[in-house]
């Protein structure tokens, strides 16, 4: 058994904080983030899940349970200032919009046992998978292309 931590890179679902970031930045666009942006997630690049997946798979014990994360602590502020530096868009594209009720503010895992049991550690660090996210994205537009701004308002249920 896996669990992991929140996932990002190519193809993910457009509406999740990463590729809503990279999209409305490149548009110019405001970009929608909870509250005071301040819910906190562990990253962990897609590719690290994958390959933490097959190592539990190979190396795990029947019936036991496995972390998989990047031990990777990061608010969602942090993670929209992050990629609005690397593409060289101005914070003045951040927009804070009423948070959603309910809405966890902490998302992370420990993975030492993984990492300790199976020899497992996640490989790319954050800056890294954010440029290969965003060139990923940068050069297939048309995976996203039909995508308007108020789609993705309209999905996470901001009221505006």
């Amino acid at each position: 058994i896996t669990r992991c931590t929140n996932n990002y890179g190519p193809r993910q679902y457009a509406e999740k904080l990463i590729p809503k970031t990279i999209i409305l930045a490149k548009q110019n666009k405001k970009i929608p983030i909870y509250g005071k942006g301040r819910n906190v997630r562990d990253w962990i690049h897609v590719d690290d899940h994958c390959d933490g997946i097959l190592t539990v798979f190979l190396k795990g014990k029947s019936g036991e349970s496995y972390n998989i994360s990047r031990n990777n602590e990061i608010n969602n502020l942090v993670i929209v200032k992050k990629i609005l530096e690397l593409i060289n868009k101005s914070e003045d594209l951040v927009e804070f919009v009423e948070d959603r009720p309910g809405h966890d503010f902490r998302y992370a895992l420990n993975s030492n046992k993984v990492m300790k049991k199976l020899k497992w550690k996640p490989l790319i660090k954050l800056e890294t998978g954010l440029k290969k996210t965003f060139l990923w994205y940068f050069n297939n537009s048309n995976y996203y292309s039909t995508l308007k701004r108020k789609d993705i308002i309209q999905r996470l249920g901001i009221k505006k």
